[in-house]
């Protein structure tokens, strides 16, 4: 009969077996798997380091080139808008920081800026339709017979541009009488704040997006009732471009949404990298674009159709008589 200690030691055995099994395992069988782990690290660790030095090359290769064009800006863009006047309109959330820059190609590129429209956040608030459709009713006459359609932003974006740009360069620097008190009254509204002397009309327009994507429940009619304000302006005028900074990968905001639009991207041009002075300058050549009545979707971002506008032709120059050759 087997006894009681004989189980004891059994029982004894079988956790040491167990035990030695554990520490055989995590010593043989861990070990290649610690190693490979180690491997695959040091690979990720260098493919990292690779990808951090790759973008610094790359950053640095940008910044050079960019501080190039910044340099030579001014003659990159000489003459290119002479005798046009543009109204620099701001979209609610555009960013300040592109006034000085945008104002400063514009003037360079033989252009006046009339002024600056900068429209509110109040602009865009949903139950501001009604106040929009009131101000655009008491603007009359001189308001456009609209489409039964037509929202109140599609209204307002006539009656707004009306009052700033004009196709017939003739009245130019002039304001328009029918549009008498409309930016008074937008400003005392509380709808739109005003710089220089916008109501002396301007032929182009070049509207600033916002910053970043409008976002919540109403960003969708917001986004639309700026698009509204970009057709407005392009209809009124000789053309408009709509600027702003929207990164290489992404596909949002005010630019995408007229970019997807074929309606109103047929008519009205983006520029999506104006932060680069490359981007600043594709805006002046936006702008000539559209006083030929052509538009384009000009930057880096996925949706541009072109990094800039396809360089105009130049007549062939004749020789003069006498000249050697």
């Amino acid at each position: 009969m087997i006894d009681f200690r004989y189980h004891i030691v059994s029982i004894v055995a079988i956790f040491l077996a167990l035990a030695v099994g554990i520490v055989l395992g995590s010593t043989v069988l861990n070990a290649p798997l610690v190693a490979s782990t180690e491997r695959v690290t040091a690979q990720l660790r260098a493919n990292n380091n690779e990808l951090h030095a790759s973008i610094s090359d790359l950053q640095t290769r940008a910044g050079a080139d960019d501080t190039f064009v910044a340099d030579r800006l001014p003659q990159l863009v000489q003459g290119a808008l002479a005798g046009e006047r543009v109204v620099i309109v701001e979209a609610p959330g555009a960013d300040t920081k592109l006034r000085d820059p945008l104002s400063q190609v514009i003037t360079a590129a033989g252009a006046t800026v009339s002024g600056r429209v900068s429209v509110t956040e109040k602009y865009l608030t949903a139950d501001q339709s009604g106040t929009l459709d009131q101000l655009t009713t008491s603007a009359k006459p001189g308001v456009p017979v609209f489409s039964p359609d037509a929202t109140p932003y599609d209204k307002v974006a006539a009656v707004l541009a009306g009052a700033i740009v004009t196709s017939d360069r003739s009245q130019a620097d002039k304001e328009n009488p029918s549009a008498a008190g409309v930016l008074a009254a937008f400003e005392s509204d509380g709808l739109v704040t005003l710089d220089g002397d916008p109501g002396k009309r301007a032929t182009l327009a070049l509207m600033v997006a916002p910053s970043l994507p409008y976002e919540g429940e109403t960003a969708d009619a917001q986004t639309a009732a700026v698009v509204s304000l970009a057709s407005g302006l392009d209809e009124a005028s000789a053309g408009t471009v709509l600027a702003g900074v929207v990164p290489v990968s992404t596909v949002s905001g005010l630019i995408s949404a007229v970019r997807s639009s074929s309606d109103v991207a047929a008519n009205v041009s983006t520029v999506d990298n104006v932060d680069m002075a490359f981007g600043q300058a594709v805006v002046v050549y936006a702008l000539r674009e559209q006083t030929a009545g052509e538009a384009g979707q000009y930057g880096l971002g996925a949706d541009a159709s072109a990094p800039e506008p396809s360089p105009t032709a130049t007549a062939t120059p004749t020789p003069t008589e006498g000249a050697g050759g």
